[in-house]
């Protein structure tokens, strides 16, 4: 949870919204999802893909697990330039929900422009605010899935 910064942070993405990526998500290695908020996405992936992750409550800045193999999670869009500069010096493979304009931007081009693949849904994610109870917002802009490395099949991946 990012209780120091933007409320527009403050959102959990629905189930569905991994779902809909289910045949690109890997489940050879340990998957680090490091943007925590209620802890929900753990049990999502243990009973979609039964998959034990490592999301634990922990900052994304100054931390950073032993043994895994990627990282897939939706970021808080507002720190999302510091986010992909923090993973570039990771470099490791990563699926990660973000606005489309996000692939416009100098930053982003110029950290991932070899190895940057989408993934287009034809329908948008939902997600769950913290401090609200309604669940499945949409947001009036759409979001891809950002994939570095992940070796997929097609650069553009429409669903």
């Amino acid at each position: 949870m990012f209780n120091g910064d933007k409320d527009s942070d403050n959102y959990e993405t629905d189930k569905e919204a991994w779902t809909m990526i289910k045949d690109y998500i890997p489940t050879d290695k340990k998957i680090w999802s490091p943007f925590y908020c209620t802890g929900k996405m753990k049990e999502d992936f243990k009973e979609l893909f039964n998959l034990d992750i490592i999301h634990e409550d922990k900052d994304f800045f100054s931390y950073e697990p032993d043994d895994y193999g990627y990282i897939i999670d939706n970021p808080p869009y507002s720190k999302f330039q510091e986010i992909a500069i923090r993973l570039k010096e990771l470099d490791k493979p990563f699926i990660l929900i973000g606005f489309p304009k996000t692939f416009l931007t100098k930053k982003f081009q110029n950290l991932f422009r070899n190895n940057m693949q989408l993934i287009i849904p034809n329908s948008r994610p939902t997600f769950t605010h913290l401090d609200n109870p309604k669940k499945g917002y949409t947001p009036p802009f759409g979001t891809w899935y950002y994939c570095y490395k992940m070796n997929l099949e097609h650069d553009l991946t429409w669903l």
